[in-house]
């Protein structure tokens, strides 16, 4: 039942491939600097940012927002 989505432009992307994009894109500063979140700014990494952005629907939500707006540019 592959059913395609083409409303959605996050379907398919994986959270920890958008969270090395924007990683690339902005560095882990940068990323402090527009998602105002501590995992962005104490010690930060790949590993536990994904483990809090799984479980805090809002911060994943912000990731995402800044995602699609990055990839639009």
């Amino acid at each position: 039942m592959n059913e395609t989505q083409p409303n959605n432009p996050l379907h398919g992307v994986k959270l920890a491939d958008m969270l090395n994009y924007l990683e690339d894109e902005y560095g882990w500063e940068g990323l402090a600097e527009r998602i105002n979140i501590n995992c962005f700014k104490s010690n930060p990494s790949v590993k536990s940012s994904l483990k809090f952005l799984r479980r805090t629907d809002w911060a994943r939500t912000k990731v995402e927002e800044l995602y699609l707006k990055t990839i639009q540019r």
